[in-house]
């Protein structure tokens, strides 16, 4: 198949990705129950074969599990051809979850996930959240090292502070940073674009499509299996709802008069944010990345950009973006550096 996605330089240190990525977290976690194995390996060598050369996915995706199908996957694929993004630092222990960036989790996490991806090295590695612990310097030291080993090219973090992003840049460069970016979820628009910018660090745009809500709606509220962590999500519960599907027609009807679907015209939103952002929407069915691909051909006008916001400002979506704000360690600011004693 031709390539339909084009590569692009993420951050300045050098990684070139394609310009929207595939999320694999919902193939094997969160979202119900563990999609058939081999449904999913053909759904990524689709995505390759169609220029999705940039694959996302955790150590705390299943946990493990789904490190092992992308490892499946890659099997016979030329390690040049995908580039390979995976996280450390969520660890879930009798039910307990629990953060670590004390350098000799980061070091055993490493080694754990490129055992797990059958592969020599990590192309981008990230902070899944951070420990509020740990100094940032103290994580940072311990992923240079890994970079200075080639066991990781690329470092990035995810839902940390701007301050936290600094400090750790000042470290070792970071490549990326990955957080929420949506239609509907744009506080990391208040700090985290600007320090990115001025630093020259990419952006990865996890949950570009609200979690599904752009491509289907209340639709999609009432087709969630059990086991589907989005029934929690405080912006589809019943109290809300009403309020967010009136968000989700205006979208609908401008997509009609822009001659695509809702879900093309949210991922092209995403798109025209910049060209140092790369969304990362998930899937599992191969319609549904066939449908994100072509978000790329949509052509949207500032004035357009303008209208989508508008419909869509912080005071009309009704629910915080997650489920568990506290929990998600968003925003994380770390203890300095001159506080933390090694074992």
């Amino acid at each position: 198949m031709e390539e339909k996605v084009p590569r692009v330089k993420l951050g300045s240190q050098g990684l070139h990705v394609s310009k929207q990525g595939l999320g694999c977290m919902g193939m094997s976690f969160l979202y119900g129950p563990p999609k058939p194995e081999s449904d999913m390996i053909k759904l990524i060598h689709h995505a390759l074969n169609s220029g999705v050369t940039f694959l996302d996915t955790s150590d705390n995706y299943g946990p493990h599990t789904n490190e092992i199908l992308i490892g499946k996957a890659l099997k016979g694929v030329a390690r040049e051809k995908v580039q390979v993004a995976t996280k450390f630092g969520i660890t879930t222990n009798d039910g307990n979850t629990e953060i670590r960036g004390d350098p000799q989790y980061v070091r055993s996490a490493c080694e754990a996930s490129l055992n797990r991806l059958g592969i020599d090295y990590i192309d981008l590695y990230y902070a899944h959240r951070i420990d509020t612990r740990v100094p940032i310097e103290v994580t940072m030291g311990e992923l240079k090292k890994l970079v200075e080993e080639g066991k990781i090219k690329y470092v990035g973090l995810s839902e940390a502070s701007a301050s936290t992003i600094r400090r750790a840049h000042a470290v070792h460069p970071l490549t990326a940073i990955q957080n929420e970016w949506s239609l509907w979820s744009r506080d990391l628009e208040d700090e985290i674009v600007a320090t990115c910018r001025e630093l020259g660090i990419g952006i990865v745009a996890y949950s570009p499509l609200g979690r599904g809500f752009f491509s289907s709606g209340v639709q999609l509220i009432h087709s969630l299996p059990e086991g589907d962590v989005r029934k929690n999500l405080p912006r589809f519960q019943i109290e809300n709802i009403e309020t967010n599907k009136a968000v989700f027609d205006r979208v609908t009807e401008m997509a009609a008069r822009k001659g695509c679907t809702p879900s093309r015209l949210a991922l092209a939103w995403v798109h025209h944010r910049g060209d140092d952002v790369c969304p990362i929407p998930g899937t599992t069915q191969i319609t549904n990345l066939n449908q994100n691909i072509g978000a790329l051909s949509v052509k949207l006008t500032q004035q357009d950009m303008a209208e989508l916001e508008s419909y869509v400002s912080a005071d009309v979506v009704k629910g915080e973006r997650h489920a568990l704000m506290a929990s998600t360690w968003i925003a994380s600011e770390t203890p300095p550096l001159s506080s933390w004693k090694a074992d």
